[in-house]
């Protein structure tokens, strides 16, 4: 059975700056439009984070039986290593990913827009679907533009929305930034996989673009952000203080864009969460203040 530090480890806590960040954003941006609440944005962080360990476990298990994280390099695979048995991965999956359901219900039946329920949906589905079921998007190169979507756009406006009723156009930019990050983690962690997703037929986008093309990606989704901020700054001037963020780039751009490989690129992963974290505290606080 697997221990207590091992679950923790197969739920990818690296991987919740993630969640964390597109709620952080969307908050500064409720708080701009005068429409704050406290505790829709709890519960929104509630689901965020539910969602994204639902999928890390969804993952672990759905690639773990298909053999595809035997030699996988990284964080350990409850599965893949024998760790845990597969059904009881599948039903911390399930577990995480029921929860995001139903705080995503109260949150909508609290904020009154039963419009949400169909978004939520698609993020449920989208978190098994991801490499869940016979034919996987994740394997066919769809994952960066998955988490685009519900990490970025939804996970962003989702949380101004539910505030607000509306959003802003800072919060759409924010929306973009951080779904361009979270993006590149994805990117700079299928980088890392391109040798054994090619020997087990994984064919995500970075297995198909290559090795270098991979790269240039990479090093083009974290200058989104901050080409962003000076965009945003012209009207709100205090969100430039978000580009001090920029420097904690430094070192995973000079790994991926200097052809480091495998395990040389772990760092890069978490780097860029951190980066992104911090990117979003303080462009949600700056606009907030502005």
């Amino acid at each position: 059975m697997a221990t207590v530090s091992e679950w923790i480890e197969g739920a990818r806590p690296r991987t919740l700056p993630n969640a964390i960040a597109p709620v952080v954003a969307g908050v500064g941006a409720a708080v701009a439009l005068d429409a704050f609440s406290w505790w829709r944005s709890v519960l929104a962080l509630l689901v965020s984070l539910s969602l994204i360990i639902g999928v890390n476990f969804a993952n672990d298990y759905s690639d773990g039986i298909r053999g595809t994280d035997e030699n996988r390099v990284g964080p350990l695979r409850l599965v893949g290593s024998g760790t845990a048995a597969p059904k009881a991965v599948l039903a911390a999956a399930l577990a995480c990913l029921g929860l995001a359901g139903v705080l995503g219900l109260l949150l909508v039946a609290f904020s009154g827009y039963w419009w949400l329920l169909a978004m939520g949906a698609l993020c449920i589905l989208g978190a098994w679907f991801y490499t869940g079921g016979s034919k996987p998007y994740g394997y066919h190169g769809l994952g960066e533009l998955a988490v685009f979507i519900f990490f970025g756009l939804a996970g962003v406006l989702g949380t101004v929305y539910v505030q607000a009723g509306r959003v802003s156009w800072a919060g759409v930019g924010f929306a973009v930034a951080v779904g361009c990050f979270s993006m590149a983690v994805l990117t700079a962690n299928n980088l890392r996989d391109i040798p054994t997703d090619l020997e087990t037929g994984k064919h995500t986008l970075a297995t198909r673009i290559g090795d270098r093309g991979t790269r240039r990606v990479y090093v083009t989704l974290v200058s989104v952000p901050y080409v962003l901020t000076v965009v945003l700054g012209i009207w709100h001037p205090l969100l430039l203080i978000a580009l001090i963020t920029a420097p904690m780039l430094l070192k995973s751009v000079r790994a991926v864009g200097g052809g480091q490989q495998g395990r040389a690129l772990i760092p890069a992963l978490r780097d860029t969460g951190l980066a992104m974290l911090a990117w979003a505290v303080l462009s949600a606080v700056t606009l907030a203040l502005s």
